[in-house]
Parts: structure tokens; sequence; C-alpha cells
């Protein structure tokens, strides 16, 4: 029987392959490797980042599919790098067509190996309110694949033999690369893509091109704050607001920050005019300790009011002091270390996610509604159920409890 490589080691090579494209694509994308870098490299060291040592690989990075059949083809190749869906994200609550999953690893020793993400946002069709373009948008859909042969057929052999011999598991990286490219010819003309764009940016982001790009690619630093200062300090177009949680002693959840979306040149089919599209952008991140389900609750009743209270004040009532977060069952912790150590947030905040997006759709994309969460439909075009959060944080703690008891 062949030796298979590890779906880590798949993983890790892919993430750093996908990095270099995005640096070459994106040369701002390199600035933010260095703020990062330069940031983290200033924050002492303490027990409350026990994730220190993988911050230099860590990213996540977003995509964005048209069909149920894209959702697939795409959970096939992340299926081989141990990727799994990973909650339910309802973005029509700010009015943007899509819904979305993480794939991501899902224990904590594939995470410390290489904790690579990518959220992944599948195309409403039904919020399509022209019915003729809507129409058009799922025949343009239709006719694209945005998985190669070779790629697909290497995960199909992956799923059927158990994994990849790593003469395959490089070809395999090579192939899959190919789905998130950017490619500036667009398989619509200019008209078709004007109205696309009038119907929602993200419209047209998703249906005119020949796959589903990588639109970000972020990095994790242990101060958001100091990076978001340094971002200005160097000249980049950076978000007003960082999105998340108000600054504390105990980071809680997700921070993001980013720079705003490039407009790049675009070529249309048919006469082949020339245009501009804009899409994609630079992100930050900053990760905190994950809440359980009371913990969220809080923490959302906290958000409802920051709108009219302002952050600080609305998050006044919410505990920052680990002891106080574990002892009130706010927040997940590890116990395997002999110490509680706080389990790292692994996960997305739809408000932030939402919040990004419009930051880069432009000021006509703020619109917000009540939301309309479709999960079992989402469910039914992937082909099986997501996978919830907060099972694998109570998990992850219960395995630690029982082997710190254990010893």
């Amino acid at each position: 029987m062949p030796a298979f490589a590890s779906p880590c080691d798949i993983r890790a090579a892919f993430s750093q392959a996908m990095s270099a494209m995005y640096r070459a694509e994106v040369p701002l994308y390199g600035d933010l490797l260095d703020i990062v870098a330069d940031v983290n490299a200033r924050v002492p060291a303490d027990g409350d980042d026990p994730d220190r040592d993988r911050l230099g690989m860590e990213r996540h990075g977003a995509i964005r599919v048209g069909t149920a059949e894209e959702l697939r083809q795409v959970a096939a190749l992340f299926r081989v790098m141990g990727m799994e869906p990973v909650g339910y994200y309802d973005l029509s609550v700010a009015g943007i067509p899509v819904h979305s999953t993480a794939f991501r690893p899902v224990t904590a020793e594939a995470l410390g190996r290489s904790p690579f993400r990518v959220f992944t946002s599948m195309l409403r069709l039904e919020m399509i309110e022209d019915a003729d373009l809507r129409a058009e948008a799922k025949a343009i859909l239709s006719g694209r694949r945005i998985v190669t042969d070779r790629a697909m057929a290497l995960a199909e052999r992956a799923a059927a033999n158990g994994g990849l011999t790593a003469e395959e598991a490089k070809a395999f990286v090579a192939e899959a690369l190919e789905t998130f490219r950017w490619r500036r010819e667009a398989r619509v003309s200019a008209e078709t893509y004007a109205r696309l764009n009038q119907a929602h940016r993200l419209i047209a982001d998703i249906v005119s091109f020949p796959g589903p790009h990588i639109n970000h690619l972020t990095p994790r630093t242990l101060d958001i704050d100091a990076a978001q200062t340094e971002m200005l300090r160097r000249g980049l177009p950076v978000k007003e607001s960082i999105e998340g949680p108000p600054r504390r002693k105990v980071p809680i959840l997700l921070r993001q920050t980013s720079f705003k979306a490039l407009d790049e040149a675009v070529v249309f089919a048919g006469n082949a005019a020339q245009g501009t599209h804009t899409a994609r952008f630079g992100e930050i991140e900053q990760r905190g300790v994950a809440l359980t389900p009371k913990g969220r609750t809080l923490y959302d009743a906290c958000l409802a009011r920051a709108a009219s209270e302002g952050a600080e004040a609305a998050f006044a009532d919410f505990p920052d002091d680990a002891d106080a977060l574990r002892s009130e069952g706010l927040a997940y912790f590890s116990y395997a270390s002999g110490q509680p150590v706080p389990i790292t947030y692994e996960d997305f905040l739809p408000v932030s996610a939402a919040g990004i997006f419009r930051s880069n759709l432009g000021d006509e994309a703020n619109s917000t509604g009540h939301g309309n969460p479709q999960q079992a439909a989402f469910e039914s075009a992937l082909g099986r159920a997501v996978l919830d959060p907060f099972t694998l944080y109570a998990e992850e703690e219960r395995r630690s409890r029982t082997a710190t008891a254990a010893t």
C-alpha cells in the first residue's frame, strides 16, 4: 500500500502556494505581511497567546462561488486538505446576496500544523430581483467549470484510495491553485457586466469571471490596533474602523480590518472593451478566545447596544478577565497543559464579514435587512451538513479535561 501525504502537509503546501500567488497578484498583500510580522515581533510573549508558533503560517482566504455544483467542487478540493465545512453564515442580513461556510481543520493538532481557512460564499440567485437577469446569470454560470479536470481527478482519487502520494499531492496543489487564480478576461460583455453590477457588485464579481478568484488572504496579528496604525502610516487605503468587539485585555472572538478593494483592469467579452473591476482587498485579523453559547448571547446583547451606546460602553458588562470568563462559563478553555489556556476562536462573525464586504463594495452597498437564513438549502447544495462550531470547541475542552484528569 503506498504511503500517503498527510492532509496537513498538503494544506500547508497549498496555503504557502496561495500566499505566493496572491502576493504576486496584489503587491500590497506583501506590505500587510511585513506589517503583521513587525507588529507581532514587538508584542511580548505571554500565556495569552498560545498560538504564537503558528502565526507566521496562519492565513484565511475568501472565495465566492455561483452554484451548488461549484460549491461541491471546491468542497472536494478542501477535503483532500483535511478541511471541513464549519458553521453557516447568512449575509443577507446586510443585504448581501450570499450565504457561506468556512472550510477549515477541525482538531487542535491539525490547526497547530497548518491553520488555514477559506470563507466560502455561494450566490443566492433568488435574491436577484430582475427575473430576466436572474435567468441570464444562471445560464452564464452553467457554462463554466471552475476546477480543472486534473484537480478533480486527483480529488476523486484521494477520496477513493484514502489519500494522495507525495507526487500526486504536489500535482494536486499546482492544479488546485488554478481555481483561485485571478483572470482579468471577463466571460461577459461590458453591457452584461454593467447590469450585473447594478444589481449588486458581488453578483458581478461572482458571475462575470472564469472562476472564484481569491478576493483576500488574511494574516493574523497579535495587536490589530497597532497594525491599523501602521497601515495608515504607510499610506494604505485603510478601512475607517476595526470590525468586531472593542480592544480588551483578554481578546474575544475576532477583530478585522482591511485596505479597501483595488480597481483592476479587465477585458470584457465580445468587442474586447476595456474596463475596471473592484473586488480584491487586503485584510488583517486578530483572534481571541472562543465564546460558549452563553458568552455569545451576552456578546450579541452588547453588540446590539453598541450602535446607540458606543462599543466601549456597550461592552462594559462583558468580563475582561480570563478567570471570570472561565468561571462564568462564557468562554472555552483547554486544560491539557495543567493550566487553563483560552481556546482560540477559529471561525468568523457574520456582522464583521458583512462589514468587511460592504466597505469594499462601496457606500451604496450599505443596505441592511432582517436576513433570510436558508441553512437547509445551503447544506443541500453542499451535499452534507455543516459542522457546529460550538460542538467542536466543547469537544476540545472536554478532551483536555479528560487528559488532565488521567494524569
